[in-house]
């Protein structure tokens, strides 16, 4: 072996040494990425929310006076105002928004990066992304139907801060409305390996006297992946 292929082997060794070593503490910077308080809790996977979950109260919160007349006049398909005429946005393929996605009957997936947690929605491909690196809300877009989501771990829970939604969804399959100064906070934890709950308290003083708390509880599908679905080409008959 000439002396010029000897020294281009061993700096393509080298190269493909700093390489795997880059990569494996890439990896642990993902896996052990703390707290303050140890590592952070592993949250992904394919999760399906509660069957039984078309609200996120049994305690019906105080709305205000022009909040009440709208969920007075609303027609859900479901619950026990539920009409045969139903009126309620989806069924016309209006997207559920955030945070009503959360109780539509269909699985979520959870990715977690190192600067972001995101959450991938079978139901019409809809995608949340919660940032973990920003402080403060984004000013530079208006009201979406998912909203500008930032979050931080307390512990093992993640804390996820939401506003920048728009008014055009309900909260739930029930009919509840919200202004476009609905501010949402979740508690995202896994209370063991099966089961993950979301904790929510909605803030919202144009629509509610005072702000209220809910819930929404996951379970673990490990061996589900996500189909496809969208709404247009299922129109005759929502999942229940």
């Amino acid at each position: 072996m000439s002396n010029r292929l000897r020294v281009f082997f061993v700096l393509l060794v080298a190269l493909l040494a700093c390489s795997s070593l880059a990569f494996a503490q890439y990896r642990q910077l993902a896996a052990t990425r703390t707290s303050g308080a140890g590592p952070v809790p592993d949250l992904s996977g394919v999760w399906m929310e509660r069957a039984d979950a078309i609200t996120f109260s049994k305690t019906e919160p105080a709305l205000q006076p022009g909040a009440a007349a709208q969920f007075r006049a609303a027609k859900p398909g479901y619950g026990p105002r539920a009409t045969a005429d139903s009126q309620d946005p989806i069924l016309s393929c209006q997207p559920p928004g955030m945070p009503r996605i959360l109780l539509i009957p269909f699985p979520m997936q959870i990715v977690q990066l190192p600067g972001e947690v995101i959450m991938l929605f079978e139901y019409d491909h809809m995608v949340r992304h919660i940032s973990l690196d920003r402080r403060e809300h984004s000013k530079e877009f208006g009201p979406t139907w998912m909203g500008d989501s930032i979050g931080r771990w307390e512990g093992n829970t993640l804390v996820v801060d939401t506003i920048g939604l728009n008014e055009e969804s309900w909260l739930d399959q029930v009919g509840h409305p919200h202004s476009d100064a609905l501010h949402i906070v979740e508690r995202i934890r896994r209370v063991d390996r099966e089961t993950l709950q979301i904790d929510i308290t909605f803030d919202d003083p144009k629509a509610y006297v005072k702000p209220w708390t809910g819930q929404q509880v996951f379970t673990l599908k490990p061996t589900w992946h996500l189909a496809e679905y969208v709404c247009e080409d299922n129109m005759s008959e929502p999942r229940r």
